[in-house]
């Protein structure tokens, strides 16, 4: 069954890839043994993470942006991370509704997904879930996230290219810093650039930027620095020049040594990730008995009993094999 589920979406059939996707998402006993399937067939297309403040114009600059790249032909997988329904703990589907250009296109594949309380988090979901449109061929995936959060920094980071979407006037600079949303920008866009203050925005943007610091920042010979790029993504203004900036740092990131050690820092982060994944899911699992968790809660709670004993207790019950 598995191994039938791997051919199709090898060969880019959407329902193939859809089931997969929410196997990744419900993970379903079946999802690990379908991503070390694909595994070998990843990474050959470009990834790209846009986050940003709520209200910043991400979804329509990643729909613009899905249209160019249709334009010349590129297939393109879109991923919305939307907020939880709080009754049906599904994807509010806003993002698909707006993009209904795209929703007949075959070229183009859109998932929203939602976080669901799956154990490995938002990020390690919507990790997976480009691995498998990576593995499904698609040329250009576009992670579209909701906010400046961890779980969404945690998914740029994986991008190979990251954007952050800022807007004039919002106060996004501030929020930016708290975030360490600097850090990880590789391309900063200011959408809705038609609007008053873009200037102050992109001097306030160009000040932060010389005062952080990148690992393959203009500090090297060959370092890169971010590019800002003014946008009006209604009026589908800037798009070309996003574009250029996207492919440029994408041709960097290929040829530097900086941009090689990057990739190898996500990876490990990722194994350090599914390892305390599936340590967490041994403690839960065979150390303790259902509802014990909470009986050690209410002890913690209580003061009766101090959580550093009761984690050295669960860790001893343990067996690694």
């Amino acid at each position: 069954m598995t191994a039938s589920l791997v051919d199709r979406i090898l060969a880019r059939d959407p329902r193939a890839i859809a089931r997969a996707i929410s196997k990744i998402e419900n993970d379903a006993p079946d999802a690990n043994e379908i991503l070390k399937a694909i595994f070998a067939r990843t990474g050959r297309g470009l990834t790209v993470g846009v986050t940003g403040a709520p209200g910043a114009g991400k979804s329509s600059l990643v729909d613009k942006l899905a249209l160019h790249y249709r334009s010349i032909g590129k297939t393109v997988g879109v991923i919305a991370v939307d907020p939880s329904s709080p009754f049906s703990g599904g994807a509010i589907l806003g993002d698909r509704i707006r993009m209904q250009t795209l929703a007949n296109d075959p070229g183009v594949f859109i998932r929203s997904m939602a976080t669901r309380g799956n154990l490995g988090g938002l990020a390690r979901a919507t990790v997976d879930a480009v691995a498998v449109l990576e593995a499904a061929g698609y040329d250009r995936t576009l992670v579209e996230t909701v906010g400046v959060g961890q779980d969404e920094v945690d998914i740029v980071k994986a991008a190979d290219v990251s954007v952050v979407v800022l807007v004039p006037g919002m106060g996004d600079d501030i929020q930016a810093i708290k975030a360490g949303i600097m850090e990880i920008g590789d391309i900063f866009v200011i959408n809705k650039a038609d609007r008053e203050g873009v200037e102050r925005t992109e001097r306030e943007l160009i000040a932060l930027l010389e005062m952080s610091e990148r690992s393959d920042g203009p500090g090297g010979k060959n370092g890169w620095r971010p590019p800002i790029v003014r946008t009006v993504a209604v009026q589908s203004k800037g798009i070309v020049e996003f574009v250029e900036a996207i492919e440029n740092f994408a041709d960097f990131r290929r040829t530097h040594l900086a941009s090689l050690e990057r990739r190898a820092n996500v990876a490990q982060n990722r194994i350090i990730e599914l390892l305390r994944e599936r340590l967490l899911r041994l403690a839960l699992d065979e150390a303790l008995a259902p509802g014990q968790l909470r009986e050690l809660a209410a002890q913690v709670a209580s003061r009766s009993r101090d959580p550093y004993s009761i984690v050295d207790e669960i860790a001893g019950r343990i067996r690694i094999e």
